[in-house]
């Protein structure tokens, strides 16, 4: 049995979301690194340890905790009925939201140099968000062995669907 082409396209999204999103946060880091004031002691504890204990709070009370864990799958499986990640709309408007969290993140960052406050909350709600997501790509997998998501998702070999 092999999974339907819908599945692997929103797995595939799923994992290419993961990726975007820790792709944009390396920059954000990069970046902030660059244009904050301050210590690098400083620099790294609001744009690496702060975050890095938000982002484990999140996976594990995502990973770890049942009802965070059925939380996710449900939404995983809601999202997945809906069809997100399986069209080349429902990718640009997922990854174009990933951007906009970029925009706000180099906007936070940018207002420092103006006066602004430092950006250590952004930093650690996106890293969170990282968090769900990532949750949310490992529970994409854990739910192909449920077996009503199974008879969903599985065709026999030659099947237009696969």
């Amino acid at each position: 049995m092999t999974h339907t082409r819908a599945w692997r396209n929103f797995r595939r999204m799923q994992n290419s979301a993961l990726l975007f999103a820790c792709l944009v946060y390396l920059g954000a880091v990069i970046h902030a690194w660059r244009v904050l004031p301050g210590s690098d002691q400083r620099k790294a504890l609001f744009t690496l340890g702060f975050p890095g204990l938000f982002l484990g709070l999140s996976l594990v009370g995502f990973m770890v905790f049942p009802p965070g864990r059925s939380w996710v799958e449900r939404y995983v499986w809601l999202c997945f009925k809906a069809g997100f990640g399986q069209t080349v709309r429902s990718v640009l408007v997922g990854l174009g939201l990933l951007v906009f969290a970029a925009l706000f993140i180099y906007l936070q960052i940018a207002g420092v140099a103006s006066g602004g406050r430092y950006p250590a909350g952004v930093f650690s709600g996106y890293a969170a968000g990282i968090g769900v997501i990532f949750a949310q790509a490992v529970l994409a997998r854990r739910l192909e062995r449920h077996p009503h998501v199974r008879q969903a998702i599985e065709v026999a070999e030659g099947d237009p669907r696969a």
